[in-house]
């Protein structure tokens, strides 16, 4: 019975195709989307994922995420560094800047800078240059896909100068950062010379990031800092959390992606149910005919359900194998660099993949479950 169920369905070829293209199409578009809306939130963290030493972060009790901080007072460091469980502290600025080069190409940046003494805050994977080489007068390091923007069909290097508020900055390290979510151009360089390439006011202190000694829980420690100093403590984890649901609460990213998301399904219910109850229906004598031979509504349910089993999968296969092209496509584009498939994404895209076309079955299936055996010996 199921491989008559199956060459049925392969003996109509239109509908075939119509009903594959339905679900590779919805598995395509949600697939995409909510693969570039998770990888649009990884960025608004990003930063603090770059920081892997340390697992605390301080900031104003204000402050709410990673791309909006509030200066506080140098002094506070060292109260943050007196606080019991805290093994380490270091000053992180982090601003927006404009970048000119010579030949007067203007960008916005992201510019963070790191303790002048550890340099504890610069990523660890460099393409170019030392970590070292930041210790260099006027030196700042800069991501690749910030240098091809301000250098466009340039090659990788160093010794190039910028212009950074009217100083002069020089490039002597392109390190692999973490696309930022605010700007496409991150620069790290000393706390000091951060400070003042953007002269930022009397109070310039961004962030302290800190450590929890051996023996400590972050969090713990986290809450000792607050009780002590007033400031706002949370572990990294706890933050990049804040950072993304800021993002989420008060943005109109989720809406937007949600809307492709929903429209999506609704139309993969809709080409699939079309195109499904219209192969039911021309081959609504097919089915009369199995009932008058004494076939149950249960067996020809299991045979519909076969075939939109089929359906289902080869749909889904070529959905998720064009996703999958679409991103290693495009993993050199700088605009869409860290945004990849996840695997949890496609198990849920699967889990309503067959949602959509078990849906699509069973409102079809109301004709061929009441129609008339006798149908088949009428003219």
């Amino acid at each position: 019975m199921y491989r008559t169920a199956l060459r049925m369905l392969i003996g109509d070829k239109t509908k075939l195709l119509g009903l594959i293209f339905g679900v590779a199409f919805s598995t395509l578009l949600i697939c995409q989307q909510v693969s570039i809306f998770a990888g649009l939130l990884g960025r608004a963290s990003s930063v603090i994922n770059d920081v892997r030493s340390a697992d605390i972060w301080v900031m104003d009790p204000s402050v709410r995420t990673i791309d909006a901080s509030y200066p506080m007072r140098d002094t506070e460091l060292s109260r943050v560094r007196g606080v019991e469980g805290v093994a380490w502290a270091v000053p992180l600025f982090k601003s927006q800047v404009q970048v000119r080069t010579r030949e007067g190409r203007l960008e916005n940046a992201v510019m963070l800078g790191v303790d002048d003494a550890s340099l504890i805050g610069v990523p660890n994977e460099f393409l170019l240059g030392r970590v070292e080489d930041l210790a260099l007068p006027d030196a700042i390091a800069i991501n690749p896909a910030g240098f091809r923007l301000l250098f466009p069909g340039a090659e990788l290097d160093v010794g190039r100068e910028l212009e950074l508020n009217d100083r002069r900055a020089r490039i002597v390290a392109i390190l692999d950062a973490a696309p930022a979510f605010a700007a496409n151009l991150t620069i790290y360089t000393r706390y000091s010379l951060a400070t003042a390439y953007t002269n930022p006011g009397r109070n310039v202190l961004s962030f302290i990031i800190a450590k929890s000694a051996d023996g400590y829980e972050s969090n713990a420690v986290a809450e000792n800092i607050s009780a002590r100093t007033g400031l706002k403590a949370v572990s990294s984890s706890a933050f990049r959390i804040e950072s993304i649901m800021y993002i989420i609460e008060n943005t109109g990213i989720p809406v937007s992606f949600g809307t492709v998301v929903i429209l999506g399904a609704i139309i993969g219910v809709a080409i699939v149910g079309l195109t499904f109850n219209q192969f039911i229906m021309e081959n609504l004598k097919q089915y009369a005919a199995l009932k008058a031979i004494g076939v149950k509504n249960i067996r020809l349910l299991s045979m519909t359900l076969c075939q939109a089993g089929f359906v289902c999968v080869i749909g889904y296969g070529l959905g998720l194998g064009a996703v999958v092209i679409f991103f290693r496509s495009t993993s050199d584009v700088d605009a869409l660099r860290g945004f990849y498939l996840l695997p949890e994404v496609a198990g849920g895209v699967a889990v309503l993949a067959i949602l959509i076309v078990l849906l699509s079955t069973l409102l079809s299936m109301r004709r061929v479950l009441t129609v008339d055996p006798a149908t088949v010996f009428r003219g």
